[in-house]
């Protein structure tokens, strides 16, 4: 009767499972905002005063890839998505909470306490891990994305699907390959995730405890995953345009044999190569499409997230 009356959290393994899900419906509908995203950020890399530009705004690249590549060009770099997504926000969702309540034990809190820093620290975490998992994913995904036979931007990058991706790349660069760019990639998760879900959580708990939204109720989700959304794209902007360019830039192999990039080191020095040349406008290219994507992403994902908690709950609570 007392485990009835008291329901089992859910395992970690549970939580990854309900995040990945959520992410994987979210990436269906931005993953078009992600493409134009991605082009923007690539047009007029580190040439000062700029040169004709192929696309204007974020509208332009959408219009013009459905003009010319159809629903295909649109959703390019989607296969490798889903998998990303999985791995990603499974990790984020699903770890955030053990860590935050694991860092809440160690400096003698309660694990329900919502401690700003400890917060950013799990979500930090937790999407740290997160990237390191989907790493190739996520450089074979933004090489897709890039790719546009009729008007390219930047260095173009062929791949006839995802299997031939990841095999293309360990075949010429082997396994350091598909770790191209990791970190680049933990910098840009590390500070989405370290404000996505305690913003998240900070503005639905708000929005309940002073009686503004029902605690529970689909209007308090779509509220507090804008606030998120929001903050999201102000912080990881420059640290997202850092990794698509370390991502497709151009590649020479040393005398030492291995393969490096021609433009940058890291994501530190394409932020300060492209600040010189471009200005700090050039960390935010991109920005307008970043947040078509990055709103209803996260509206999408922490919503469903919530609802498939909560169905999934119901399912295994009602067994007998």
């Amino acid at each position: 009767m007392a485990s009835a009356a008291t329901p089992l959290p859910l395992s970690t393994f549970e939580s990854f499972l309900c995040g990945g899900l959520a992410g994987c419906i979210a990436v269906t509908v931005s993953n078009p905002a992600e493409v134009a995203k991605t082009r923007l950020q690539l047009q007029g890399e580190l040439v000062k005063g700029g040169k004709r530009r192929v696309y204007t705004d974020a509208l332009d690249v959408l219009a013009k890839t459905w003009r010319n590549e159809g629903i295909r060009g649109l959703q390019r770099g989607l296969g490798p998505a889903y998998i990303y997504q999985t791995l990603l926000n499974g990790s984020r969702l699903g770890f955030y909470e053990p860590f935050r309540r694991a860092i809440n034990r160690s400096i003698g809190r309660s694990v329900n306490d919502q401690i700003p820093l400890t917060s950013v620290v799990a979500g930090a975490a937790s999407g740290i891990i997160g990237a390191s998992f989907g790493n190739p994913l996520f450089l074979i995904k933004a090489r897709m994305q890039a790719y546009s036979p009729i008007l390219p931007v930047g260095t173009q990058h062929y791949y006839k699907s995802s299997f031939d991706a990841l095999a293309t790349i360990f075949k010429t660069e082997k396994f350091w390959g598909l770790l191209r760019g990791v970190d680049a990639a933990i910098l840009r998760t590390a500070m989405g995730s370290s404000v996505q879900l305690p913003t998240y959580k900070w503005t639905k708990n708000q929005l309940g405890s002073h009686g503004l939204l029902p605690s529970n109720s689909i209007l308090t989700y779509l509220a507090s995953s804008s606030v998120s959304g929001v903050c999201v794209c102000i912080v990881m902007q420059p640290a997202d345009t850092a990794l698509t360019r370390v991502y497709n830039q151009p590649t020479t192999r040393t005398p030492d044999g291995r393969l490096a990039g021609t433009l940058y080191r890291n994501p530190i020095d394409c932020l300060w190569k492209t600040f010189r040349a471009e200005g700090v406008f050039g960390w935010y290219k991109g920005s307008t499409a970043q947040f078509l994507r990055v709103a209803p992403h996260t509206i999408i994902t922490l919503t469903m997230n919530d609802i498939i908690l909560g169905l999934y709950k119901d399912i295994r609570n009602r067994r007998p």
